[in-house]
């Protein structure tokens, strides 16, 4: 069951699950009670995975204590869900014109001016997801796309079960190059946070 604000009633009402026939914004986004977790990607709801496994939760916390240890004294900042990433198209910054906002499991954004008190405002310079048994080659692909289009500058895919990442970089023509398969042992660098060093096995410790 969704609670959803009723504009003609002027109060909220309880519903099956929000008309997927209808195209939803950021401001009925903050609407909205959810008992499980939604994203909303242009205009769309997506139902998000149950919560995140015992696996998922180490797998986030390693990275991100790796990541957040490095940033401490820098400019840039790491969050992790539940952390709404609102994703606007052009300059269309107001609630009711936004239709896009996602719950990334790790992001690093290095502009202040994108932050405010509901999350993020823009393209996080890095996104980090972790996939879940739930997770669908056309959500991983709608994912891809969307995160490309909005210009966030590095990628990555998290395999919990290969115990692997894939990692993007947005090149100057605006669409993401490969920019490596990372497996047990191997060390991960970024342009987003130079100078950091991440062996992929140190992700993956229980």
């Amino acid at each position: 069951m969704y609670t959803v604000y009723d504009e003609e009633k002027n109060s909220f009402i309880q519903v099956e699950e929000p008309d997927s026939s209808l195209n939803y914004t950021y401001a009925d986004y903050l609407k909205w009670k959810f008992e499980e977790r939604l994203e909303l990607i242009k205009g769309k709801i997506f139902k998000m995975s149950p919560a995140p496994s015992l696996k998922h939760q180490e797998i986030s916390m390693n990275l991100s204590a790796t990541i957040y240890n490095y940033l401490k004294g820098k400019s840039c900042k790491i969050f992790s869900a539940p952390f709404d990433v609102r994703l606007p198209v052009k300059n269309k910054m107001k609630d009711e014109e936004i239709t896009t906002v996602v719950q990334t499991d790790i992001c690093v954004i290095c502009d202040d001016s994108k932050l405010d008190e509901r999350g993020c405002c823009g393209a996080p310079d890095l996104i980090v997801e972790i996939l879940s048994p739930g997770n669908s080659k056309k959500e991983i692909k709608i994912k891809f796309e969307l995160y490309e289009e909005a210009g966030v500058k590095e990628y990555w895919i998290i395999n919990p079960v290969e115990q692997n990442l894939i990692t993007y970089s947005l090149h100057e023509n605006g669409k993401y190059h490969n920019s490596g398969l990372y497996t047990d042992g191997d060390i991960i660098t970024t342009l987003v946070m130079p100078g950091l060093e991440i062996n992929v096995s140190a992700i993956f410790e229980k």
